[in-house]
């Protein structure tokens, strides 16, 4: 078998597919179209169960929604999961999939899930996914990060091991904290989050398509992993200014160049701004003695 091809577990292929989408904004709700086309394409090719989504955001539709999201004017006031959730089920008719008005936080234990989607727009989410994944008592969970600024994003498909674990696989995907352990550290969170008033506002600070695009390359790379059942490249960097695609192949050695370790044990990833308050206090103590 070729060490640079990550291979999908056999049982995905002969159950339904437990999927969490963390996040029903710009990119969840593009994302969560994406995947009632992707249940439905599954289901016809002979997938036996497809997908189960349940759908977790703790926010209303606004105004300033309406436009860039998927989202109309009669929408306005209802929980966003509500929403997509609802037209989900009806576009499948035979699904039941859910919907939860609430937010992770790092006790939150994932563990009835196969893939958690992260579609969330800030650092505090993240970590929360991640220490929700750990959190579960066994196994290891693929987690789907999406982001993006203006006009550029990034899609990284990796897998978090249970913290009970104390050994990994060599080639277990890196999950995007692994890439960037600045993105589950709240200390180093933009203070510029407020939400835009108006759809001018909300295109001001985003790209029309740029939630689109990522959306895209997310659903493509969940339909190539499970109709082929095996990939070369877990992830896309993507900017629509430039008009680039750049994409993350699963490779030891660009992996290494990111400085993850692999030598059989499990390792925690730790946010920059505590390894630096630890340094600090090490620091303070070799000085008192």
């Amino acid at each position: 078998m070729d060490t640079k091809m990550h291979v999908l577990e056999a049982k995905l292929l002969t159950r339904t597919v437990k999927v969490l989408l963390v996040g029903a904004g710009g990119t969840g709700s593009r994302m969560l179209e994406k995947l009632v086309a992707l249940h439905r394409a599954l289901k016809a090719k002979g997938h036996p169960g497809g997908l189960h989504v349940m759908v977790v955001d703790p926010d209303t539709v606004s105004a300033a929604n309406i436009g860039r999201q998927a989202f109309y004017p009669p929408d306005i006031g209802s929980y966003k999961c509500d929403v997509l959730v609802n037209r989900a089920n009806m576009a499948l008719e035979n699904v039941q999939w859910e919907a939860e008005p609430a937010m992770l936080d790092t006790r939150s234990r994932l563990e009835g899930f196969d893939l958690v989607i992260g579609a969330v727009d800030n650092r505090a989410a993240r970590l929360a996914i991640l220490r929700g994944l750990e959190n579960c008592s066994s196994g290891t969970r693929y987690w789907l990060d999406t982001g993006n600024r203006s006009h550029d994003g990034q899609v990284v498909l990796g897998q978090v091991t249970s913290r009970n674990k104390s050994k990994d696989d060599p080639m277990r995907l890196p999950h995007i904290a692994e890439f960037y352990p600045e993105l589950i550290d709240s200390a180093a969170e933009d203070q510029d989050n407020t939400p835009s008033c108006s759809l001018a506002e909300a295109l001001d600070k985003q790209s029309l398509y740029i939630n689109s695009a990522v959306s895209d390359f997310a659903a493509n790379l969940l339909w190539m992993l499970f109709t082929d059942g095996r990939l070369d490249t877990q992830g896309a960097f993507i900017n629509l200014k430039r008009m680039m695609v750049t994409p993350l192949r699963v490779d030891p050695e660009v992996w290494s160049r990111f400085g993850i370790v692999r030598d059989g044990k499990r390792h925690k990833v730790e946010r920059p701004s505590v390894k630096v308050r630890r340094a600090r206090k090490q620091q303070e103590t070799a000085v008192e003695a």
